[in-house]
């Protein structure tokens, strides 16, 4: 249709100016909050701006939505100045399907975000992210207190002291058998067990098991039975942010199987969703504001936009904060937001003017 053409036109430009513009306000936020850490490791200019390219895709992630909102509520409050709007409601086109070019673009705008942020964005932030903490002299601890994991369905439990992870080391190691009810079959304690590329060897190892309904013990030589992954025990170590789609499933799943605290995972899991569709929710709401401004039209979309943008996130790191805490499901933290201002959006939507 020849308005859903002219309206794309008009959209694009400024859907164009309007992400350089707040990728670029997004990089120097990141930057002046890291600057005095930078100035004081002495960090060279170029590495610098090594860190600021691979973050451009994690910015222009965060500014997507904003742009979308900016430019779509500049356009109709544009047209709704120039009397554009006026010819086309007297043509008998009501104001959603005039819209509806918009509302297309920010569907596609979130299938393009979620396949955006999987191929692109993750990869990227991971290479920043390991840039600055070398930049800065900052590393991530391979060790981990009082592991718990779970395998073979609940029937094997592996707990030890502190867990070695850049030497697959298991130190102060309990491992728990059950049988199919719940009932012991042995206890094995050891010293230390180290990862020998197919399973674990033991040091100074004991093992208890029933005899004739008296609990015995006797030296443990060893046993090729355990071959449990060293993945496994480090898997709270593991940024979900910095896993594509498909490995962050399975990260939820093993940490459930493996009966380590799996909430924040699984929080951060359905955040992929929601975020995605941040994009079409925040195009629904700017057409439910288009046109509220006649005047000051640049100044009013830009401070409704950033005002949106900032309600937002504040709003979905609240939600997110109470579901990793396990005060609301997981599920609700992390669409809650997006349920939120899609009832916000219906309800400008039935006041909006026609």
């Amino acid at each position: 249709m020849i308005l859903d053409r002219y309206l794309t036109k008009q959209f694009l430009p400024v859907f164009a100016v309007s992400s350089v513009m707040f990728v670029l306000l997004l990089e120097m936020v990141d930057l002046f909050a890291n600057l005095p850490r930078y100035l004081n490791n002495e960090v060279a200019a170029k590495d610098v701006l090594r860190v600021s390219v691979f973050y451009l895709p994690k910015g222009f992630s965060y500014a997507l939505p904003i742009a979308l909102l900016f430019a779509a509520a500049f356009i109709l409050g544009e047209l709704y100045a120039r009397n554009e709007l006026t010819s086309v409601f007297a043509a008998g086109i009501p104001f959603w399907r005039f819209s509806i070019a918009l509302l297309i673009i920010g569907f596609a705008a979130s299938i393009f975000s979620f396949f955006f942020d999987d191929l692109v964005v993750i990869p990227t932030l991971k290479m920043k992210n390991d840039l600055s903490r070398v930049l800065l002299n900052e590393r991530r601890s391979q060790f981990q207190a009082d592991v718990v994991v779970k395998t073979n369905n609940g029937q094997l439990i592996y707990a030890a002291d502190y867990y070695d992870g850049s030497g697959k080391i298991m130190h102060g190691l309990s491992i728990i058998e059950q049988d199919e009810n719940g009932g012991l079959v042995n206890l094995i304690r050891a010293q230390r067990a180290s990862w020998n590329g197919e399973y674990w060897d033991f040091t100074n190892a004991v093992i208890y098991e029933w005899d004739n309904g008296f609990l015995k013990y006797k030296v443990f030589r060893g046993s090729d039975k355990y071959r449990e992954d060293p993945e496994t025990f480090r898997r709270s170590m593991v940024n979900i942010e910095e896993l594509h789609f498909f490995d962050a499933r399975l990260l939820v799943n093993d940490l459930k199987l493996a009966g380590l605290p799996y909430t924040n995972a699984l929080a951060d899991f359905h955040h992929r969703f929601s975020f995605s569709m941040v994009s079409f929710v925040v195009v629904a709401l700017s057409i439910s504001m288009g046109g509220r401004f006649r005047k000051n039209i640049m100044l009013m979309s830009l401070l409704s936009s950033l005002v949106s943008a900032v309600v937002f996130y504040v709003m979905e790191m609240i939600s997110m904060m109470m579901a990793k805490l396990g005060y609301i499901p997981p599920f609700i933290g992390a669409w809650f937001p997006v349920f939120v201002f899609i009832f916000a959006a219906f309800l400008l939507l039935k006041t909006a003017k026609t």
